[in-house]
């Protein structure tokens, strides 16, 4: 973010290669898992930096995530990342989800808090022996392995925050745990990036 903040600031500096990143669901089934592989397959060529798979709430789709990270990983040279999440699952638990991707080969992932198991709406508690936000989940990650950590970021604030301050020192607090870098939510003022920017400055 910071080496984002200082090309916009001098005229001088040259303008960095664009990079792109996808993001995919893991597959319900077989015909759709035939359809993911094509997709990433066509995909590939377009060298993104990684490709993410997500992680349902709770961890409902754990295994199909892990299955189709594994398969990216072992059948392309496309780098993949694994969300994972605090919810519904105790440390030692996540831990050794951790330790599998580990040793599996995977070197990224993203590191969410993750939505209420009730739904979007719901007010989120912690498990009671998990991690309970993402900035411990984040310095959970580093204390098994080096990995290279994303996390997320919201140009128009998390629907749950109180207020900019807020916003800004949870972000700090994830950056301050281990986080390498950070991937904002979609949004389609760019203003509001610009000045989402110049708050985290």
């Amino acid at each position: 973010m910071t080496h984002t903040l200082t090309k916009r600031r001098s005229r001088q500096a040259s303008v960095a290669p664009i990079t792109a990143s996808f993001e995919f669901f893991p597959p319900k089934n077989e015909k759709m898992a035939e359809s993911l592989w094509t997709t990433v397959e066509r995909l590939a060529p377009l060298a993104p930096s990684f490709v993410s798979v997500t992680y349902g709430a709770g961890g409902s789709t754990r295994e199909r995530t892990h299955k189709t990270v594994e398969r990216i990983l072992n059948e392309t040279d496309v780098l993949p990342a694994a969300h994972l999440t605090c919810v519904g699952a105790s440390k030692a638990e996540v831990d050794a989800i951790i330790q599998d991707y580990w040793d599996m080969g995977v070197r990224h992932l993203v590191g969410l808090r993750g939505d209420p198991l009730e739904g979007i709406g719901a007010i989120y508690r912690p498990h009671p022996e998990g991690y309970a936000y993402a900035s411990d989940l984040v310095a959970g990650i580093k204390a098994i392995g080096d990995f290279d950590v994303s996390v997320s970021g919201y140009p128009e604030r998390h629907p749950e925050s109180a207020g900019w301050d807020v916003e800004i020192d949870n972000l700090k607090r994830k950056v301050d745990a281990g986080a390498d870098r950070i991937i904002t939510q979609y949004f389609f003022d760019n203003d509001l990036f610009e000045t989402y920017l110049e708050r985290i400055a």
